[in-house]
């Protein structure tokens, strides 16, 4: 469950944000209170001295020769550090008594936190708090581009009453298809949270399914925390080429993602404008993301034996040799829906 460092850096933005924020309120809060109660800052005049006054006397102790009796001397540091402290809080209680008796909490003057589990840092000792992981699901959803999609393209959602059981010559019907198709995209979610890599092409007609379901898996990953980039292909290539031949701030921040992130899912691939620049790009990120054991899927309206010839022999090895074909077959099923009145 990794975020890209682009991510992360985001989140901890938000949160130096928010802390900066409380120590403007934090010193507005000081600003009125001074103002009204002199005291106070008599008060933290007080505390000032008794810490100078503790310091130095540790320090003359530190430099005093070793010939001490070490148990006088143990004695003699318990009692100047409970006198010390003792002091400290008469000086907190008059501070509280003062800030209360003028109509304010005994807190006002404390610096306050969103979060009081981890004072807004994000972490507890080394581990993520629950806001973190709070905002790391946002960010991983928002960043995914699939936020609308997901109260709709679940798997509980996917119907298979849109697909026909009318058999082909070789026994396999669009029902057949569907039911695999779901069966190998729940497996799949699975496998990936076992930490089993896998690579999956949905192929088939438009309209029956292939985006769907691709949306199920990101939805399923993404609410388990893991980094899930969605891209159409005819926009991954288009900012791809942007940031090859112009190196644009938000074109490289798509970039590192497209090769960092968990789950990269190019959807729709063959309908840009296929040339070299996109068959090379695609190759990349086929073979770079199977070296970095990163899982990828494609949905594309071509049929597998055609790969070689819309894109390269290279991409269509690739393909054929790394990657899971899971068909789909059918009508569309957006027409489907109309016909039967939206429903």
């Amino acid at each position: 469950m990794t975020l890209t460092n682009a991510q992360h850096d985001a989140i901890m933005r938000e949160y130096n944000d928010v802390q900066l924020r409380h120590r403007r309120e934090l010193d507005e809060r000081r600003e009125e209170v001074y103002a009204a109660l002199p005291r106070m800052t008599e008060l933290d005049a007080e505390a000032a001295e008794l810490s100078m006054q503790r310091a130095r006397e540790l320090l003359e102790t530190d430099s005093d020769p070793a010939d001490r009796d070490p148990e006088t001397e143990t004695a003699r540091r318990k009692a100047a550090d409970a006198a010390f402290r003792s002091a400290m809080e008469n000086i907190r209680e008059e501070r509280s008594a003062l800030l209360q008796a003028h109509g304010w909490p005994a807190d006002y003057l404390d610096l306050q936190a969103d979060c009081p589990l981890c004072g807004d840092t994000g972490y507890i000792g080394n581990q993520k708090c629950t806001c973190f992981r709070r905002r790391e699901l946002a960010l991983l959803h928002a960043q995914s581009r699939l936020q609308d999609a997901f109260s709709e393209d679940t798997f509980e959602h996917f119907d298979l009453n849109y697909y026909s059981e009318t058999p082909r010559p070789d026994g396999s019907s669009p029902r057949s298809d569907a039911v695999h198709a779901l069966e190998t995209a729940q497996a799949f979610v699975r496998d990936f949270c076992d930490g089993r890599m896998d690579n999956l092409c949905f192929y088939g007609n438009v309209g029956v399914g292939k985006t769907y379901l691709t949306h199920c898996i990101a939805g399923e990953l993404l609410d388990r925390g893991f980094s899930v980039l969605y891209q159409p292909s005819y926009e991954l290539f288009e900012s791809l080429g942007a940031y090859t031949f112009s190196s644009g701030h938000e074109e490289k921040g798509l970039h590192d993602t497209v090769f960092s992130c968990d789950l990269l899912i190019i959807d729709d691939l063959g309908t840009e404008l296929t040339n070299a620049f996109v068959a090379s790009q695609l190759f990349l990120i086929m073979n770079e993301r199977a070296l970095q054991k990163k899982s990828t899927i494609l949905s594309t309206n071509i049929p597998p034996e055609a790969f070689a010839d819309t894109f390269s022999e290279r991409v269509s090895s690739r393909l054929l040799g790394s990657y899971k074909l899971v068909r789909l077959s059918g009508t569309d099923i957006r027409i489907l829906k109309k016909l039967s009145g939206g429903n």
